[in-house]
């Protein structure tokens, strides 16, 4: 049984899964790369513990007993005592795999070391290492405490013993349903949401119809909670870029390359909600 949590990244993603695992039991270690974003971690973590209570989701002394098994450190050599690492960094490929070279140093011998991202191929990250049978995917939604999915991503050399374990961390102590995917680029979820997704910006920039028309299409026509612009800026631009870069240099297949729209917008600064504007405006 796995109790014992190390998570690389401390931004939404990161507390996400901090919170989730802690609510659920586990001692949680996370790395961030200061002080200052350790803090503004737990911040963020502190906040959306104060929001369940407030709305009676949560016990006072739960959410005390949730921030006492969660602790922050600068330095991975913490994490010798952990046994499951989730990266959960930024879709930055060679940041992951300097973060992969540095934990399959720290590690147990018989630790998993698992990775958040949402499109980078598992095989790429665990080729780093020296344990590429200890390496899975493990690819939570957000936010992480709402979203009951997890993405199971295994590869040709993930050890089935390795994969179960994670499984079993996934459903039966963080509460998700997990489904298995191949390692392909996206896996199962951004394989099929970022053509529609990138479809959606293509309208716009071919003057289709406005994004107020085709977010009210999607939200009204088909039952999404967010049109494909609302949901683009709530990902964020930059994200969204990064990942439609990997399922294109995977697949080369239309359907996945950035329209220049896209990649305007990015380089403009305009990244969605994270900076208080993309398809549209979010007032601070």
């Amino acid at each position: 049984m796995i109790e014992r949590l190390g998570i690389v990244g401390g931004g939404q993603m990161g507390a996400g899964i901090a919170e989730v695992a802690a609510r659920a039991g586990s001692s949680v270690l996370v790395m961030e790369v200061n002080a200052d974003l350790a803090e503004r971690s737990l911040s963020r973590l502190t906040t959306s513990l104060d929001r369940a209570v407030s709305k009676g989701k949560l016990p006072e002394s739960d959410r005390d007993s949730t921030l006492g098994r969660i602790t922050y450190t600068t330095h991975l050599g913490d994490f010798g005592d952990r046994q499951l690492a989730i990266e959960a960094v930024t879709e930055d490929e060679g940041l992951k795999l300097d973060i992969f070279r540095s934990l399959d140093r720290a590690m147990p011998a018989d630790a998993i070391l698992a990775s958040n991202t949402s499109s980078i191929p598992i095989t790429r990250l665990a080729a780093a290492t020296e344990r590429p049978e200890s390496v899975v995917g493990m690819h939570f939604f957000n936010p992480v405490p709402v979203m009951g999915l997890m993405e199971l991503v295994t590869t040709v050399r993930t050890d089935a013993p390795i994969a179960d374990a994670a499984e079993a961390y996934g459903s039966d102590v963080l509460g998700k349903t997990v489904i298995r995917a191949k390692d392909r680029g996206g896996f199962i979820v951004n394989m099929l949401l970022v053509p529609y997704l990138v479809g959606g910006i293509r309208m716009l920039e071919q003057g289709v119809a406005t994004r107020e028309d085709i977010d009210a299409g999607m939200r009204l026509g088909a039952n999404h909670p967010m049109g494909p612009l609302e949901l683009s800026d709530y990902i964020g631009l930059d994200t969204m870029k990064l990942v439609a870069d990997v399922l294109f240099e995977e697949f080369k297949e239309a359907m996945y390359a950035s329209p220049p729209l896209l990649s305007r917008m990015v380089e403009a600064g305009l990244l969605g909600r994270k900076t208080g504007a993309g398809f549209y405006d979010y007032p601070a």
